[in-house]
């Protein structure tokens, strides 16, 4: 017969409304779990949308103007900040084939194998000249207006022009469009560019005129096909006006 207050406790079983046997010790978190859940939802992104992290690296020629498409990314792509990278005309398609850049805006032609290539506008030519030539006479030129004139074409040319019975520069080729037009600016000769590239280099001893019938420049978006990447795709989207909420 047991007596006084003396009740031994039941001891205690572990798992007693599972039958699960007792845990040693917590199960970590999974962090990647948490801030996946945590995490707002991209603007640009849809149900299924799986953006990538990290920066998107775009290339452009000089004279090129993506500002309004990098503003536009900005908003939409917080979270991945675009690198611009300057790339030369004769290196764009190597910036591309070596994964340099994601994208890059171009001078055409450019060679297109294993490239996607999407227009995007055309440059006028304009003759770049002193501000001492009789040429800033006019408000617009032809080649045949050239004729005579010492007309330097620098090894990074991108328009190719002909002008008829000009005249050949006694000095060797010059390497840059920027040498020609400083070239230009001490009173020898005329050079044909983009009129992006003579906004670029413009100088208050120089000044430019439209040539109505010499060939323009036409520019693109070029990124390897292979490589279509959701950013590579999210950019193109922009270039091409859609939405932040449009159907890709």
């Amino acid at each position: 017969m047991a007596t006084g207050g003396s009740r031994r406790r039941p001891a205690h079983r572990a798992g007693r409304s599972s039958g699960a046997p007792a845990a040693r010790g917590k199960a970590p978190r999974r962090p990647d779990a948490r801030a996946e859940r945590a995490a707002p939802p991209r603007p640009d992104e849809r149900p299924g949308d799986r953006v990538p992290a990290g920066p998107f690296r775009l290339g452009a020629v000089p004279g090129a103007t993506p500002g309004k498409w990098i503003d536009i990314w900005k908003e939409r792509m917080p979270r991945n900040p675009l690198e611009l990278v300057a790339v030369d005309v004769a290196d764009q398609r190597a910036a591309l084939r070596d994964g340099a850049v994601d994208a890059a805006i171009v001078r055409l032609p450019i060679e297109r194998d294993h490239l996607s290539v999407i227009a995007l506008y055309d440059e006028a030519p304009v003759a770049v000249c002193s501000v001492e030539s009789a040429l800033t006479v006019a408000d617009e030129l032809t080649l045949a207006d050239l004729a005579g004139e010492i007309v330097i074409v620098p090894r990074d040319d991108v328009l190719g022009a002909v002008v008829p019975d000009a005249v050949t520069p006694a000095f060797a080729p010059l390497e840059t469009t920027a040498d020609a037009i400083a070239t230009v600016a001490a009173g020898t000769g005329v050079v044909l560019v983009p009129m992006s590239l003579a906004r670029l280099h413009h100088r208050k001893d120089v000044d430019y005129r439209p040539v109505v019938d010499a060939p323009g420049s036409s520019v693109a978006l070029a990124w390897p096909t292979d490589a279509t990447t959701p950013l590579v795709e999210t950019f193109i989207g922009i270039v091409r006006g859609r939405t932040a909420n449009s159907s890709r």
